[in-house]
């Protein structure tokens, strides 16, 4: 059991590092913010995974503040991801013209 909960939180770090290393490699903001917030996400919950079968052999009973944690980080990575990139596109429109006008000059 714990072998395997060594294993998935191995896992869970190597995509987390690899989303960290994706933040490097992009050029532009949009496409920096997309790889830690994938690999955050997935390597949280493998890491949490294994802390849950560790502590649940251990103790032997079922522990479950990973999953709470699991459902925060989970429900709030994707949101900071979405205020990011629209607080980003904001920061590009030009002054003194509308958004509509701009949404019409893109197409």
């Amino acid at each position: 059991m714990t072998t395997v909960a060594a294993v998935l939180v191995l896992a869970g770090a190597l995509l987390a590092f690899l989303g960290s290393l994706g933040l490097l490699r992009m050029k532009t903001f949009f496409e920096r913010v997309h790889p830690p917030t994938m690999g955050t996400t997935l390597g949280t919950v493998l890491v949490l995974a294994g802390s849950l079968l560790y502590f649940t052999a251990l103790e032997s009973r079922l522990v479950l503040h990973e999953i709470l944690i699991a459902v925060f980080v989970t429900v709030t990575t994707p949101v900071t991801y979405l205020l990011l990139g629209r607080a980003a596109l904001r920061r590009e429109q030009e002054p003194g013209v509308a958004e509509d006008q701009q949404r019409m000059e893109r197409r």
